[in-house]
């Protein structure tokens, strides 16, 4: 049995696969409390669901892209069998995690979306510096900035793991209604990072408050 918080049909907004449809399969609980969470609902709301119905679901919408996030997707052993189902059925799946937990464990054809945690976050001392090293090429790492000086961390990790030539895309993604993204492209610009400004777009769609989407 997995604990759901939500499933359902959107546009991806983040990530390389933006604009794409989805599927999103949001998993309950989290045992990160970063500053700028947008989903604090996951923590702690949800319902059983088994496989087949979690699986049974997401085939419903006949869409080929499926997002497993949270709250920490990781923190549910069922999450591994689940994803199996889906990459047995043909989807392309992604799995978006907090970085603190092991990611060895992931089937290798899951595209992992590992978020390295800025100070900004208050949960930068969590990161799992090994993760890094367990990045497949098609893998995305994203940081989310609040600040300078998380810029300047971002930017840091980023040349002390090589990471723009090693993953898929470094997304450098300024937390909405705070960082002020403008600001954040000059750095970019300034300094040549070879990284991806990210912006939220089902934020700019739908609105910053609004669920299911």
């Amino acid at each position: 049995m997995l604990t759901i918080n939500e499933i359902f049909h959107s546009i991806q907004g983040e990530s390389t696969h933006t604009g794409r449809p989805c599927v999103f399969v949001r998993l309950t609980a989290c045992d990160l409390r970063c500053s700028w969470c947008d989903t604090p609902y996951a923590f702690t709301e949800g319902h059983k669901m088994s496989l087949d119905e979690v699986v049974e679901q997401v085939d419903a919408y006949d869409c080929g892209l499926v997002e497993i996030t949270g709250g920490e997707p990781l923190l549910q052993r069922e999450v591994y069998p689940l994803m199996d189902r889906l990459l047995g059925s043909g989807k392309t799946v992604m799995v978006e995690t907090g970085g603190h937990l092991s990611i060895e464990r992931v089937p290798a054809p899951v595209i992992k979306i590992v978020d390295v945690k800025c100070p900004g976050s208050g949960e930068a001392h969590r990161n799992d510096w090994a993760n890094l090293d367990r990045l497949a090429p098609h893998d995305e790492v994203k940081f989310v900035i609040k600040d300078r000086d998380d810029y300047e961390y971002a930017r840091d990790v980023v040349a002390r793991h090589a990471l723009s030539g090693r993953v898929a895309a470094v997304l450098f993604s300024p937390v909405h209604g705070v960082m002020d993204s403008r600001a954040l492209a000059a750095w970019i610009l300034e300094d040549k990072l070879d990284v991806r400004l990210q912006l939220q777009a089902h934020k700019f769609i739908w609105g910053a408050d609004v669920r299911g989407v």
